[in-house]
């Protein structure tokens, strides 16, 4: 079994983040920068199933030089081998121009199954692997918790709403985008850090990809969020004040 994981590199949560002189983009330099949260679980899922099931699991990534240490650790984890597309202006692609990198990366190995995050840190556009899906003409699940091989195809579990979840039947090949928290993920171990030095990084740019850097929506502007406080007053009893704190930090606050 043959598995594809797309991987982005996206500045790490804690960072410090700054507008740059233009006003459309972030600045880069002496920021740190991390493996896309849904992403990694995206890559824990395909490492689970080739561990039951056996094959290759490979990732592809766009991005520029500083991309390498995203994909070294995603070989690391046991990943075995990588695609980078060396690619400088990926902040100034759209969704649509991003996924046409990926299938053209993609096409040429012919994977049983594609993984992607669910979305980006970064920009949150949750389409990427939804058109990638459609550039490959193959099915596609979206909110993908957990994946199982079948005689058939595949076997997976979508995340709805409100505490509901969905089981469905998928025929190979197919497109999933995973949403975090679906498993526990792994560490890198020294062997695996160091075998990782050893595999196999395939450099490619989108010239010989044939993808233009025409996008169809760019970034005009980027700004901060205002922060702001404001002070709410429960009425009630103490046992009517806690459920409707309660109801706020679930459906408000979201962090219940």
């Amino acid at each position: 079994m043959k598995i594809i994981v797309a991987i982005k590199q996206v500045p790490e949560r804690d960072a410090q983040v700054r507008i740059d002189a233009a006003g459309n983009w972030i600045e880069e330099t002496d920021l740190q920068w991390a493996l896309n949260e849904s992403d990694a679980y995206a890559l824990e899922e395909a490492l689970q199933l080739k561990e039951k099931n056996g094959g290759e699991v490979v990732v592809v990534s766009a991005g520029p030089e500083r991309v390498g240490s995203t994909i070294r650790e995603a070989l690391a984890k046991g990943a075995d081998r990588a695609i980078h597309i060396d690619c400088d202006d990926l902040n100034q692609r759209d969704a649509l121009s991003v996924a046409k990198l990926l299938a053209e990366a993609v096409k040429p190995e012919s994977p049983d199954l594609v993984l992607t995050g669910l979305q980006s840190d970064d920009l949150g556009y949750g389409q990427t692997g939804v058109i990638l899906a459609a550039l490959l003409e193959l099915p596609h699940a979206s909110l993908i918790l957990h994946v199982e091989k079948t005689t058939t195809g595949l076997h997976v579990k979508r995340e709805l709403e409100e505490g509901w979840f969905q089981n469905i039947e998928l025929p190979t090949p197919a497109v999933l985008t995973i949403q975090s928290g679906g498993s526990k993920l792994r560490y890198a171990t020294l062997m695996g850090i160091k075998r990782a030095k050893t595999k196999e990084v395939r450099r490619i740019n989108p010239a010989e990809l044939g993808v233009p850097a025409s996008a169809m929506v760019a970034l005009e502007r980027i700004a901060q969020p205002q922060k702001q406080k404001s002070t709410q007053i429960l009425p009630g009893s103490a046992k009517e004040a806690a459920a409707a704190l309660v109801e706020k930090l679930k459906f408000e606050v979201r962090v219940l």
